[in-house]
């Protein structure tokens, strides 16, 4: 089974760059979109001439705001949108699917903002949604993708030192808050496999950033420890545009 996530800043606007065709390209059997940026049936009209997927989405109740939307060959078990805590599930950040081995989630952590403005409330959604995910590992091992929105060491940024406590994605508090989540025994997998290697997820518009590499690794595919020897690869894939990040993803023997 392969497994894809990707940020795709407004699915409208990816549907506009060739997302069809770099889906069939990339042939994955499930694939989660966060910053959808679209109500449930904007999603649904865009992504309306892809074949082969069931389509889920949560999205925020500000319109054109955050979002998530999960394509997946197999019928899953199960769906669930949120984690049950009004304040976090009013922006649409977390669609889960239950199937018979695994829940697989998808998730768009929020930003901390310019001037880091939501730090404070990124540290409390940071603990809240680990304390769901260990309540849903109870069931079932879990896959957990998305745009975690930090950088956890200075190997996944290109300039760790200017951004450093300045910088939304790369102050100590998030950085810490994502630790706990490899603490709680969640595993990055494209560290575990790669654990030397530059490589970056998101890019800056400004500065020609994506052309010179001056990137950040930002989104993630953790896994539960039990799943960890089944997963043959984890990959980045630089090279696929349409948005400002690009997919990440492993290939997994279920």
């Amino acid at each position: 089974m392969k497994i894809i996530s990707w940020n795709v800043n407004g699915i409208r606007a990816v549907q506009k760059k060739g997302f069809a065709e770099t889906l069939a390209g990339l042939d994955a059997d499930c694939v989660l979109l966060q910053e959808t940026k679209a109500q449930p049936e904007q999603v649904a009209t865009a992504l309306e001439n892809i074949d082969g997927y069931h389509v889920f989405s949560n999205s925020a109740e500000r319109k054109g705001y955050s979002g998530v939307a999960l394509l997946t060959r197999q019928q899953p078990l199960n769906i669930l949108n949120d984690i049950g805590i009004d304040e976090h599930d009013r922006e649409g950040r977390v669609i889960a699917a239950e199937f018979e081995n695994f829940i697989l989630v998808d998730v768009y952590i929020p930003n901390s903002g310019q001037g880091l403005v939501r730090l404070d409330y990124r540290q409390i959604w940071d603990v809240e949604f680990l304390a769901y995910l260990k309540q849903l590992e109870q069931q079932k091992p879990l896959i957990v993708c998305g745009d975690f929105n930090v950088a956890h060491q200075e190997i996944d940024i290109a300039r760790p030192k200017p951004n450093y406590n300045k910088t939304a994605g790369y102050t100590q508090a998030e950085i810490d808050g994502f630790g706990r989540f490899l603490e709680a025994g969640f595993v990055d997998t494209y560290r575990h496999f790669h654990p030397d290697t530059v490589a970056y997820s998101w890019w800056s518009f400004r500065a020609n950033a994506r052309a010179k590499n001056i990137g950040w690794r930002i989104d993630y595919v953790l896994t539960s420890a039990a799943l960890l020897e089944r997963i043959t690869d984890a990959f980045i894939s630089p090279d696929i545009m349409g948005s400002d990040h690009c997919p990440v993803g492993i290939d997994i023997d279920l």
